[in-house]
């Protein structure tokens, strides 16, 4: 760390001071990773607010025994800088694990480490500044700088001048439009505090679920939405909710739109899907195509780990021994197309103390419509971008889409007002432009070297220009095959 970054996240930068030369809304890992690539860079005055007191990563979702689904390389810096001090391995040098973690041959590491690795850096980039929420983001023509108002934990409201400004505010959980009226009030990832518990709760999406775990578990009938890896974990950790028998705890039922529970695509060639290369080629295909893309290409980022989905199948196995049935269904290539309050008798009575639903499903290939009765739902149902309230005063500067969505270059910045000479970037909400890479922690550090490198003016953090064995797309006419693919060299003698 270096004493101009400690003298940049002073009061007085980028208010009254020189404005700061990026400033970054929302401290995810891809923020995160944008600051600690920044951190040390000579003359480079950054700052990041996040409205949450501490930073934290899907803490619904972080349960015993789940792992991350990218190695522990794709972690803040590595696949940018791995000299930075703020890589993953450092951080275990920090806390005396290196030994440990050699011994134990992971390459996967346990989601709640990496979130105590995130809030490792997160405690000491000077940069980084939480409890403080944006309210307000706006041009000021006469000065061309960027202004944002923030609140701060005691209630007073500051304004910050920047140059640059980076938008990595995240995503927000999606529930199906018919279960939206029986939400439970638990903000989950928004960072507030729990809802009620599931007593008197129906639904509720899977970004709430570890607060609510030992209430779901003490029902007699939980519903699970979603084909992905959220929704596999849920199940699995309520179908070892059951006891030994698969007497105790709830029946499990788990539901999914999609056509199977298939495992995400993890072969080493189809994971060049997430290189910088993949970018590149879907970028420069028309937009109606890129659509169809992300939505056909839903194994690559919504299936679940094939060390997931074989735990399933082993509980569901010990619980069937000796020809019991198990407590338990799956069905894929389902959605739920009707909600309503369960009914407890054929008067018409509606079961209002058990908090009950039933839900009208439809079978999507057949078209066959039938109805289940559970006592609560759980929504792994996934995430969206949405356009933050406090970007209203810049909406009208912003050359949005057709469909309202940012329209995003190669290098990440937001195509404004030409009017505007300061640069908007977003991390997180380009998948339309950038493809099905864009949620996932593989090209996090890349995308923000990329970032920082616009912001820089230079090349600050080098990227590479190929890093796939796969040609996407048609090779340009005329060129060798030499010219197509990376060919290492072998080290030249000392």
């Amino acid at each position: 760390m270096t004493d101009h970054h400690r003298s940049a996240a002073g009061p007085s930068a980028g208010s009254a001071g020189e404005p700061y030369d990026l400033l970054g809304v929302g401290i995810g890992p891809f923020n995160l990773s944008l600051a600690a690539l920044a951190d040390g860079v000579p003359g480079l005055r950054t700052c990041f607010l996040d409205a949450r007191p501490a930073f934290s990563w899907h803490p619904g979702l972080l349960l015993e025994g789940t792992v991350l689904q990218v190695p522990f390389l794709a972690d803040l810096v590595t696949m940018a800088d791995p000299t930075s001090p703020w890589s993953f391995l450092n951080y275990l040098r920090a806390h005396d694990r290196l030994f440990p973690f050699f011994f134990a041959e992971r390459f996967h590491i346990p989601r709640r480490e990496y979130d105590h690795y995130c809030r490792w850096v997160a405690e000491r980039l000077p940069s980084c500044r939480f409890g403080a929420e944006v309210t307000a983001l706006e041009w000021d023509a006469g000065a061309e700088v960027f202004v944002a108002e923030h609140r701060t934990p005691g209630g007073g409201r500051v304004r910050m001048r920047a140059r640059q400004v980076v938008l990595g505010v995240g995503t927000e959980p999606v529930v199906p439009e018919p279960l939206r009226p029986f939400l439970a009030g638990a903000p989950g990832a928004s960072g507030g505090s729990p809802g009620p518990a599931p007593a008197g709760v129906r639904v509720l999406h899977s970004a709430d679920y570890r607060a609510h775990r030992a209430a779901l578990a003490a029902l007699d009938d939980v519903t699970v939405l979603g084909a992905g890896q959220s929704g596999a974990e849920v199940a699995l950790d309520l179908l070892r909710r059951q006891d030994g028998h698969g007497e105790g705890g709830p029946y499990v039922r788990w539901l999914a739109r999609s056509p199977a529970f298939a495992p995400m695509e993890y072969s080493k060639i189809g994971l060049e899907h997430f290189t910088p290369d993949y970018v590149r080629y879907f970028r420069g295909l028309p937009a109606e195509r890129r659509d169809r893309l992300v939505r056909e290409q839903w194994q690559l980022y919504k299936g679940v780990s094939e060390e997931t989905l074989a735990e399933l199948h082993d509980e569901l196995y010990e619980r069937t021994i000796g020809g019991a049935a198990p407590r338990a269904a799956l069905h894929p290539g389902v959605e739920v197309v009707a909600a309503e309050p369960r009914v407890r008798d054929a008067g018409g009575a509606v079961d209002a103390a058990g908090g009950g639903l039933r839900l009208v499903c439809r079978h999507v290939e057949q078209g066959a419509e039938f109805a289940v009765r559970t006592s609560a739902v759980v929504a792994a149902t996934g995430y969206a971008p949405v356009r933050p309230a406090f970007l209203e005063p810049l909406a009208g500067l912003v050359d949005w889409d057709a469909q309202g969505r940012y329209r995003v270059d190669g290098t990440y910045r937001v195509a404004l007002d030409p009017a505007v000479t300061g640069a908007l970037y977003v991390q997180n909400a380009e998948m339309h432009t950038h493809g099905v890479g864009a949620p996932d922690l593989t090209l996090g550090a890349w995308r923000a070297a990329t970032i920082l490198n616009a912001v820089a003016g230079k090349a600050v953090v080098p990227v590479p220009e190929r890093a796939a064995w796969t040609t996407f797309g048609a090779p340009e006419p005329g060129a060798p095959a030499s010219a197509r693919v990376p060919v290492p060299r072998a080290a030249a003698p000392r």
